[in-house]
Order: C-alpha cells, then structure tokens, then sequence
C-alpha cells in the first residue's frame, strides 16, 4: 500500500479522537464552565451536526478544486478548530471550535477516500479506504480511554493540545507524501450534483443509514443494558466500550478485504448477520459473557459495513466521486442521529434497556432489504455510470507515474 494512505488514516485518527476523546471528559468541562451535564453533552451532538452539514455544504463548495490541496486546507482548519478549542476561556468558544473542526471531518473523509482509492489499483480500492478508515477506527478503540486519562492527568485542554499537534503532523505527512492530484480526476460541482439523480446512489445512501443506524440504535443506550440488565459495574463500562472499539478496528480492515472480493455478497452478508448478533444480544443481554461477546462482534460486524458502503456509492459515482462519497459520510451520521433516536423512544415507551438494540437490528434487516433489492438493477446502473476503459487506463497510467 503506498505510504500516502498512512498520512490519511493518522488524519482519520486525529478527527476520531476529536470527536470520541471528549466523551470521557464532559464532567470536567461541565464543572469548569458551570454548565449541566446536558448542556455539555451539546458539545457531542453539535459536534454530530456539524460532520453531517459539513459533509454536503463543504464537500460541494469545494469539488472543483485539487483534492491534495482540500486535504491540506481542510487540515488548517482542523488544527484551527482544536486549537480554539483548547485555549477556550468560555463554554460558547469551545462550542465554535468544535463546531469548526467538525466542519472538516465529512469533507476529509469523502476527499480522503476518493484520493485513497486513485492511489491503488482497482481490486485495492475498498483495502486502501479500509486503511484511511482505520485512523477513525483506531481512536474509536483508543480515543475515549486515552483522552479521559490524559485530560484527568493534565487537565481537559491538554487533550485539545495533543490533537492539535496530531493534525500539525497529519498536515505535513499530507504534503509530502499524498501524490499531487492530476488534472485528470478534477470535477465540478455540476457534474458532482448530478449523481444525485441516479437511484443507485441514493440506495447507497440509504443502505449507509440503516447500517449505521443500527448500529448506534443499540451503542448508544448500552451503557444501561451493560449496568441495568447484565449487571456489570461503572467501573468497567469504559473498557466493555474498548472491546466494542476492538472490535470496529477489526471489523474495517475485514470489511475492506471482504469488498473487494465481493461487493454485494460483503454487503448481504454484514447487514444479514448484523440484525442476528443485534438480536441475539437483545435476547441474551442478561448473561455477561454473551453479552461481552455481543458487543465484540456488534462492533466488529457493524463496521465492517463502511468500507464497501463507501466504495459502493463512488461505484454509482465513478464519474463523479467526492460529492456522492461526501453525502454518504453525511448519511452515517444521520444514521448514528436517527438510530439514538429510535433506541431513545423505544426506552422512553417503556420497552426495557434491550429495546434500543431491538432497534438496531429492525434497522439492520430493513438495510438487508435494500441492500437485496438494490443488487438487481445494480450491475447495468454500474455500467453506465462507470467511465470508459480508456479513462480507467489512462487513470492508472497517471497514478503510476506520480
């Protein structure tokens, strides 16, 4: 794999730990700022809103240009973001900085992954937005913990400070090793826009939203299943929450592997066995170790859908890439946003601390569904979206040479 890629998945890391590291922290933000709990959990939420308009509105503003020069871009105002953040003297500044570095997270990831995919060969693809995504990954396992400690030790801002320099670092490796985009893959926002019209793409988006509504409909309340129905302690929440994290980790670099052997059967498969362990969780919470084993592979199985999802919308978009591949980073987060949603109103109906991982798996298999249906038409709409063998040798011909 070229070593550019390893550039994107430190970016990847640094962006995740900006987003996950503060969970671990909000009551230490909540009491140096004297703001309740909820209202520090806005940092969070706010945090998700800002990825998904981000996602569309700066993915769209800036596709015509160079996508080495967008990633370097989007990385100044990643380290600006975290920098704010870090010397903030109020609640509503560090709220700004969050708000500006989570601007950069959709735009990084659909520019990253489309530049991650030119830079290999075309049974490569998924294995190469695998590695990128493997940054975002490993701070999913690493993030929460590693922020917690560091900001306890050292204060809150401290881990501001270490993302700050993780983005300094992940700007400079951009520069010197991600080849320079050709003129070739340049687009414009018209002929970006115009995927939009293709049913193909929008049963991608649709599949990126029930994937990873599922998923984050049973994550985000397990806190309450762990402590209320499989009777572990506090104590050990966090590091049942590492073994999900595992479990993601794992779970992307399989899916990549399994996606670019299979698209459609990769897909299938995940989305089928995702509503099972989904369910067979819900039924077997009340025993710990099921339930230690649940959770492993709910974060193995539940991202080891991202990588294909991503590769199946730039397949319906091969002509033009970034703005279909930004609105599928904007779809999983409105995946997470819906699937917390359910979870939280099926709790709120009284239905048990199982029911938001009922949720998850009716999303999984409705996903399983589109996924199904979708495969039929898929191969003719693939062949006309997709560019001309003489583009893809020409493609090729100018990777090899950069």
């Amino acid at each position: 794999m070229p070593i550019g890629l390893i550039a994107l998945a430190l970016g990847g890391f640094g962006i995740g730990l900006t987003e996950f590291g503060i969970v671990g922290l909000l009551p230490e933000v909540a009491g140096d700022f004297g703001v309740s709990e909820s209202v520090a959990g806005y940092l969070v939420s706010g945090y998700a809103l800002s990825v998904a308009i981000g996602a569309l509105a700066l993915t769209a503003a800036i596709s015509r240009f160079d996508r080495k020069k967008v990633l370097v871009s989007l990385m100044v105002l990643f380290i600006a973001g975290n920098l704010i953040s870090a010397i903030a003297p109020t609640y509503s500044l560090l709220m700004v900085g969050r708000v500006v570095a989570a601007l950069c997270h959709g735009a990084f990831f659909s520019v990253g992954a489309v530049v991650a995919s030119d830079m290999v060969a075309e049974n490569k693809k998924a294995s190469a937005i695998a590695l990128m995504f493997g940054g975002l990954t490993a701070a999913n396992v690493l993030g929460v913990p590693l922020g917690t400690f560091l900001g306890q030790q050292l204060g809150w801002r401290s881990t501001f400070w270490a993302i700050t320099v993780i983005g300094v670092v992940t700007l400079v490796g951009i520069q010197a090793l991600v080849p320079q985009t050709t003129a070739a893959t340049r687009t414009n926002l018209r002929s970006e826009l115009a995927v939009f019209r293709r049913g193909q793409v929008w049963v991608s988006i649709a599949l990126s939203i029930l994937a990873f509504g599922g998923v984050i409909g049973g994550y985000t309340y397990i806190a309450f299943t762990l402590t209320k129905v499989s009777g572990f302690s506090n104590s050990t929440v966090p590091w049942l929450l590492v073994l999900f994290g595992v479990g993601t980790f794992i779970g992307n670099f399989i899916g990549g592997k399994a996606a670019d052997k299979s698209l459609n059967a990769a897909l299938i498969g995940n989305m089928a066995v995702l509503a099972v362990v989904m369910a067979v969780f819900a039924l077997t919470a009340e025993n710990k170790v099921a339930t230690v084993l649940s959770l492993l592979l709910m974060g193995t199985i539940g991202l080891a859908t991202a990588p294909g999802l991503q590769v199946r919308t730039m397949k319906y978009a091969a002509d033009a890439p970034t703005m279909a591949s930004g609105a599928n980073i904007a779809a999983f987060n409105v995946g997470n946003a819906i699937g917390a949603w359910l979870g939280g109103l099926a709790l709120a109906a009284g239905y048990g601390y199982v029911s938001p991982l009922w949720v998850g798996a009716g999303l999984a298999l409705a996903g399983l569904v589109v996924v199904a249906g979708g495969s039929l038409g898929g191969t003719s709409a693939a062949s006309r979206t997709a560019p001309a063998p003489a583009a893809r040798r020409t493609d090729h011909v100018e990777a090899g040479a950069q």
